[in-house]
């Protein structure tokens, strides 16, 4: 098993409950004067979870 997989997929997935958070809770986030929609935290939420979960995937498969 390559630790660096574990680990980016853990990365991932906190980034993911965060983003879940961000939704659930109705956080604002302006950048520099910029209001980031609500919207972008679900394709976000959507996208880091399909990557941690792959990564998973791909770590289990090595163990095999």
């Amino acid at each position: 098993m390559r630790p660096f997989t574990t680990i980016a997929s853990l990365i991932f997935a906190v980034i993911c409950v965060v983003h879940a958070i961000r939704l659930c809770c109705g956080w604002e986030i302006i950048l520099n004067g910029i209001h980031i929609p609500m919207w972008i935290s679900g394709i976000a939420m959507i996208a880091t979870g399909g990557l941690s979960f792959m990564l998973w995937r791909e770590s289990q498969m090595e163990n095999e």
